[in-house]
């Protein structure tokens, strides 16, 4: 049995940001078709919305999500996807090699959004497009009515702007895979322009300008240094994607991934604030991470290289990840370093929503169930509120083959101080012994748990399936006690845990 104290400093790091629960929709394989939209399915609404996967939306806690792309954006006519369908043109997609039918674009999407009270966060083609149409699809969303484009809204069916307050600037521009790649000097001069002329028309607008589509790319400081230099005084955010997978059975480094995302966070955040040094700007950028999810790369990497390149088809199955219980468990784990993190990422999308690398899978005319790690995801969006606040970990340590030395547990806390709830996350990084954690919570004056959920399983590569929807689930914590503000907690190998308390009835309201 290993040992580990966790010290909680009332400090606030930030606010729990509800952009933190974000996710991610693209025109990829059955993310929309069959995933979020199929008039043909016994659940649809009139909208053509899925309506058990709307439940699942809801129950996940999302409340922002980026759209349309990803690498589909770096080649997409928004005009395509508005007006009446059966005069929308079918095209190529040239980054999924498939078919785009448009069935579903802008104007369903802001729909969607508004049905189930989420944020949209738009992304704009700065690929094969730029200035001009940047500012068209800004008129054709935000401005009440009266202009070309507004009037044209209007007349589509909807007379209420959309009001898209945050705008990414292209999507992973450094990346030679996508459609209209630039050099950090030409995509930071490129992305100014626009962003100075989107603000002309609305100076209350959020931009998020394109960081490296990775920390493990050949240019990475030196592409957010030179975007910056070009872009700090017109943009809000900067962007970070990350990709997380289990190598030749290493699981031991997978469940350390989480240490990645932190120095990555940590990275950007010092280079930010070096070019705003360098500038002389006392304005500090926040950090938007954007992309970020357990994908196997390596695996579909091959899968791709063995399509045919004339086999055009529409939503075609790809990325359908399956996930384990290590899988859900890494999850938590990087949900804990965005909360850590948050007072410099203030918004962070999990790619994608449904069927492509996500949470939420379906079947076409079936039904959609809960992969495993949709339940870290949910239960965190349910549970954070309130400030992250600080604390300091006492726990043992282990070596990794990729990460180096990492602690075994790793943890979070939040607390609400409008009804005293504190929340605390929590993961046993370790493969094959029990850790018990001891945490003084005295100074929150926290005394009954109300809640105490573990993920984990004997088998850390157990699956949920269509005819297995459960096999992998959270469940009651064992041995959780509290005791005159001191909290134990015994968590199993490969574990995700999450404890809620709150404080006595007698406590006296703020």
């Amino acid at each position: 049995m290993l040992h580990a104290s966790l010290h909680v400093d009332t400090t606030p790091i930030a606010p729990v940001h509800r952009r933190t629960f974000g996710s991610f929709v693209e025109h990829m394989g059955r993310c929309v078709h069959t995933g979020i939209y199929e008039p043909d399915h016994p659940t649809a609404d009139p909208h053509g919305f899925r309506g058990d996967v709307a439940a699942l939306v809801r129950e996940l806690g999302v409340t922002t999500v980026r759209y349309p792309g990803g690498n589909f954006v770096s080649g997409y006519r928004w005009e395509d996807g508005v007006g009446p369908r059966e005069q929308r043109p079918v095209r190529r997609d040239l980054a999924w090699h498939s078919i785009e039918t448009n069935r579903f674009g802008l104007d369903e999407f802001m729909t969607w959004c508004r049905s189930l009270d989420i944020e949209p966060m738009m992304a704009l083609n700065l690929g094969t497009r730029g200035l001009a149409e940047a500012l068209d699809l800004l008129e054709y969303c935000n401005h009440p009515s009266g202009t070309h484009l507004s009037d044209r809204r209007v007349a589509n069916g909807h007379p209420r702007p959309h009001d898209i307050r945050m705008w990414c600037l292209g999507n992973e521009m450094d990346g030679s895979w996508q459609i209209g790649h630039l050099d950090a000097r030409s995509y930071g001069r490129k992305a100014a322009r626009v962003a100075r002329a989107m603000k002309m028309a609305d100076r209350d607008l959020e931009l998020v300008v394109c960081g490296s589509s990775g920390s493990s790319m050949p240019t990475f400081g030196a592409w957010e240094s030179t975007v910056l230099e070009e872009t700090y005084d017109a943009v809000d955010h900067i962007s970070l994607h990350a990709y997380y997978e289990e190598h030749d059975g290493d699981l031991g480094s997978f469940l350390a991934e989480a240490t990645d995302m932190d120095r990555f966070i940590d990275a950007v955040a010092a280079t930010a604030d070096a070019v705003g040094a360098r500038l002389r700007r006392p304005e500090r950028l926040s950090l938007s991470f954007d992309e970020w999810n357990v994908w196997y790369q390596s695996r579909h990497r091959a899968e791709a290289a063995a399509r045919p390149t004339d086999d055009w088809r529409i939503a075609p199955r790809v990325i359908e990840d399956r996930y384990t219980v290590a899988d859900a468990v890494v999850v938590g784990n990087l949900l804990i370093s965005l909360l850590r993190h948050s007072d410099r990422v203030t918004a962070a999308c999990q790619a994608q929503l449904a069927n492509v690398i996500a949470p939420i899978m379906t079947e076409p005319g079936g039904p959609a169930w809960r992969q495993s790690i949709f339940h870290p995801f949910a239960l965190t969006a349910r549970a954070a509120r309130g400030h992250v606040l600080r604390t300091e970990l006492r726990a043992p340590t282990h070596p990794t083959e990729r990460h180096g030395t990492v602690p075994t547990p790793d943890a979070a806390l939040t607390h609400d101080e409008r009804d005293g709830a504190t929340s605390l996350f929590v993961v046993n990084r370790s493969t094959d012994t029990h850790l018990t954690l001891d945490a003084d919570l005295r100074a929150l004056a926290a005394d009954t748990v109300t809640d105490a959920r573990t993920l984990t399983d004997t088998d850390p590569y157990a699956v949920n399936t269509m005819d297995a929807p459960d096999r992998v689930v959270p469940r009651p914590a064992q041995d959780v006690r509290l005791e005159d503000g001191r909290l134990t907690a015994v968590l199993p190998p490969v574990s995700w845990t999450v404890i809620s308390l709150a404080p006595g009835q007698d406590r006296p309201t703020p």
